[in-house]
């Protein structure tokens, strides 16, 4: 508005304004046409009327003053305009439709590209103030309603998490079919093209499902498997020879004598089952194998093998969504084959398999199981060999496993893990009485006395009463039911008297043989649980008792002591 006032106001000095016309009373549309009139501002034709007026005349006061209103409502008129122009704008950009954000996946001629939009992909045009060589794949980019590329934007952080199942040989990835999510096979970012990926990965996608951005790691794989296997020599464990014998025989003899299994062309075995009562050290024989076979194989070829020792609970693989269940039988089994393929000593062990790999059953509604044991099937005898890698599996009913699992060529070796006689068990209670524990009498002396508590066939031992369908009757006694479990825990149980003995008398004390009497009593009478009458059957088998003709079982009830002077006479 001063800008107008300075071109339509007085001039300097009090000059009049010029517009190429003389003073005179004669009209305006005399001085100049009509279209050169309607050109000219409200303050100019004042000033070209003032022009006309004779000097000192008595109307250019009121001019003055008429000028300088028309001077103020022309400048409200601009203010008003200019706020009715950013009002249009505002409209006008709140009406215009949404842009679009894609991601772009590669580059074309012609200053196009490849961009993945709302699940479609497009061919767009591409701004030229953008160079198509800063664009990377996986990058997000603006588009406008025509599709055309108008700005860059960085990464998308946000994404599905998906399990990598497959490289393939062109660097693109495929994805299982989890988190709602059908089989996928997408391509790598520019940031993982030199990323050295493996099956069984946690991934992100971007939002359109179509790039890898980012590598997460690879889940709960880790927590399943020991990094370190703990030392267990074969002279640890106690009461279980036979067992021993034929785990060596199954599995240390195929790796230590290669060329000889070649030459007769013997199959090595896949896998062997543990089964037997709980308590027994099934898992601990599986622990141990690993360790054993390892330390064989350096002591023979003077190479160091990592063992890897993958520990599953049956339970753990079960999951309510459905195949995600099956997705970790077949990772279980990819990561046995990465880490045998890579040098390793690979040992899949599945302890309480009897819950993942049970008998399967027909019937009207779907059952895990039914789709379990197939997978399972599969990845042992499937089209990708099973090499190097050893599969143990530890039950306490190997008769709920489905036949398809034991059958030869899968599960070719089952090991029968029995409760320790009375040697066995002695050679237990040594085991854990060592010799760096405080002990009042030699290791073998203490072993040997509660051993022999343990295992006597006496009144007092007497745990269970069976009735065959003959009629005749038998007893069960302590030591029918012993495991390596029940003598670890006498033996940390004559600990804790012995700490309570020396905390109460504050003297030096020594775990004695009355401490570990003690202990046997007192663990089985926290232990005396038994069957209802309809689970007779199966619980004879979960104590390695063979059930036939029994048709019932009871406990053997403390006699009592008739009270004096009640005879009769």
């Amino acid at each position: 508005m001063a800008e107008s006032k300075r071109k339509s106001g007085p001039p300097a000095g009090g000059e009049k304004p010029s517009l190429g016309v003389t003073g005179g009373g004669a009209p305006l549309s005399d001085l100049l046409s009509r279209e050169r009139l309607d050109s000219l501002s409200a303050l100019q034709l004042i000033d070209l009327i003032v022009s006309k007026l004779p000097p000192r005349h008595s109307a250019l006061l009121d001019m003055v003053y008429l000028r300088e209103r028309i001077a103020e409502l022309e400048e409200t008129n601009d203010q008003a305009r200019q706020a009715v122009e950013k009002l249009d704008a505002i409209v006008e950009k709140l009406r215009s439709p949404a842009l679009r954000v894609g991601t772009f996946l590669m580059p074309l001629e012609n200053n196009r590209g490849l961009a993945c939009v709302g699940g479609q992909d497009y061919v767009c045009q591409i701004d030229p103030q953008i160079p198509v060589a800063s664009l990377q794949v996986g990058q997000r980019l603006l588009c406008n309603e025509a599709f055309a590329v108008v700005m860059a934007l960085g990464f998308d952080r946000n994404g599905p998490v998906v399990h990598v199942d497959e490289l393939l040989s062109d660097g693109r990835l495929r994805i299982g079919q989890e988190s709602g999510l059908m089989p996928l096979v997408v391509q790598r970012s520019a940031l993982l093209m030199k990323e050295k990926l493996k099956a069984g990965m946690e991934v992100r996608l971007d939002a359109n499902q179509r790039v890898a951005l980012e590598v997460l790691g690879i889940g709960k794989r880790i927590d399943r498997s020991l990094e370190r296997v703990e030392e267990l020599p074969w002279s640890r464990i106690g009461g279980q020879d036979q067992a021993v014998q034929a785990i060596r025989d199954t599995i240390e003899l195929p790796f230590l004598h290669r060329d000889l299994f070649k030459r007769f062309e013997h199959n090595v075995p896949k896998g062997f089952l543990l089964y037997g009562p709980p308590g027994c050290g099934k898992t601990l024989l599986g622990k141990a194998t690993a360790y054993n076979l390892r330390r064989q194989v350096k002591t023979q070829s003077g190479v160091d093998h990592p063992e890897f020792f993958l520990h599953v609970k049956g339970p753990e693989i079960l999951n309510m969504w459905v195949g995600e269940s099956e997705r970790q039988v077949r990772d279980l089994f990819a990561q046995c084959r990465e880490r045998a393929a890579e040098g390793a000593l690979a040992f899949l062990f599945i302890d309480e398999a009897e819950s993942i790999l049970g008998t399967r059953r027909a019937g009207r509604y779907h059952s895990m199981l039914s789709t379990l044991v197939p997978m399972f099937c599969t990845e042992m005898d499937g089209i990708e060999p099973l090499q190097n890698v050893v599969v143990i599996l530890a039950s306490n009913r190997a008769d709920l496993i489905d036949p398809a699992i034991l059958r030869p060529g899968r599960i070719d070796r089952k090991i029968r893990v029995r409760r320790p006689d009375q040697v066995g068990a002695q050679a237990i209670y040594e085991i854990y009485l060592r010799d760096s524990l405080p002990l009042a009498e030699p290791r073998p002396v203490l072993a040997q006395v509660v051993t022999e508590a343990h295992y006597r066939h006496g009144p007092e031992n007497e745990f269970l009463e069976i009735v065959y369908r003959s009629g005749r009757k038998e007893f069960l006694y302590r030591g029918d039911l012993a495991s390596g479990a029940v003598i670890a825990a006498v033996v940390e149980r004559a600990k804790s008297l012995a700490i309570k003995r020396a905390i109460e008398t504050k003297l030096e004390t020594q775990i004695t043989r009355d401490d570990l009497l003690q202990a046997l009593e007192l663990e089985h009478a926290e232990n005396e649980v038994f069957p209802t009458t309809d689970l007779t059957e199966d619980w004879l088998k979960l104590t390695d008792f063979d059930p036939d003709n029994v048709i019932r079982l009871g406990p053997v009830r403390p006699r009592k002591a008739e009270p004096a002077g009640n005879g009769i006479i």
